[in-house]
């Protein structure tokens, strides 16, 4: 019987037992009054009882009818609410967990903020953060032991969408009273290359993407220092003539924290966007929607 049965008669008896009345229960249901009588009369008919007879100016429900109305509002409400899961999220409750990927440049000035700010908002939700670069990101993406991921990507599998977050410039990031603040606004080119560089390679390969800038340019920098991380950078800078060249946020955070200076580099170079990338799968998942909106305004409201 369940293969023929039609589910949206069970809508139908649960409201006519809730109204007591056709035209009632079509204005509620959006439906016309025959239609209304037409569903009734296919529920009379599989399961071969009047279900609600007609008393004074309503309708009173037989024993039958009595009987099922408590397991048909519950099937009812069960619906009801999977189908509110999909669109809906109470953040006062929500214990959904997420792993995002990201470059260890993105941690401090980003998602250290992002965290204080979304345990206040949403505070049974856990966030995880896992240090990769672009390439690793995309796998752990594939292969779903990451959620989310923040940073700078070229081609993406057709498996996967994007969202610009903000786009930022690179700079130039020192110690204060360091010989090459001594130019007015961005300093010239050859003092750039003319100091010992400290690069951060967040994937471990030999080139920092500032590299791969100047190789267009037909220029190369000497890297006195090569981390794979961020932890120590503001303390080399802070006590020696090394240069670094960064993501403007990055750059700020450190200059403001540690006592450092931000200046414009002197190149002609395009703004670096940084995207949300995610699986197409969670498109339409209420919590994981939630969250890239979350830090898409909490990037947008940092800049």
């Amino acid at each position: 019987m369940l293969r023929t049965f039609d589910m949206n008669l069970l809508l139908v008896f649960n409201t006519l037992m809730e109204e007591r009345s056709v035209t009632r229960t079509g204005e509620r249901l959006g439906r016309t009054q025959s239609a209304i009588s037409n569903s009734l009369k296919r529920l009379r008919d599989a399961l071969d009882d009047p279900l609600f007879v007609r008393e004074g100016a309503g309708l009173v429900p037989t024993p039958r009818a009595e009987a099922m109305a408590p397991e048909v509002e519950q099937i009812v409400r069960r619906v009801e609410l999977c189908l509110r899961q999909e669109t809906e999220i109470d953040l006062a409750t929500d214990s959904s967990h997420f792993v995002i990927g990201a470059p260890d440049r993105l941690s401090l000035p980003i998602f250290l903020p992002v965290m204080r700010t979304m345990h206040a908002i949403a505070p049974n939700m856990r966030l995880d953060l896992r240090t990769s670069d672009r390439d690793v990101s995309i796998r752990l993406l594939a292969s779903g032991e990451i959620d989310l991921a923040l940073g700078w990507f070229d081609d993406l599998p057709t498996s996967m969408l994007r969202s610009v977050a903000f786009s930022e410039d690179l700079v130039c990031l020192c110690r204060k009273g360091h010989p090459i603040l001594r130019a007015e606004g961005a300093a010239d080119f050859q003092s750039l290359l003319s100091y010992p560089h400290l690069v951060v390679r967040s994937g471990g390969g030999r080139h920092a993407a500032f590299d791969a800038i100047l190789s267009r340019f037909g220029h190369a920098r000497h890297v006195q220092t090569a981390l794979t991380n961020f932890t120590l950078v503001p303390h080399l800078l802070r006590d020696s003539n090394q240069v670094g060249v960064f993501t403007k946020r990055t750059a700020d955070y450190f200059a403001e924290n540690y006592d450092l200076a931000v200046i414009p580099i002197p190149l002609e170079i395009a703004p670096i966007s940084h995207e949300i990338v995610w699986h197409r799968r969670f498109t339409h998942d209420p919590a994981h929607r939630w969250l890239r909106g979350y830090i898409q305004k909490a990037c947008s409201a940092q800049g």
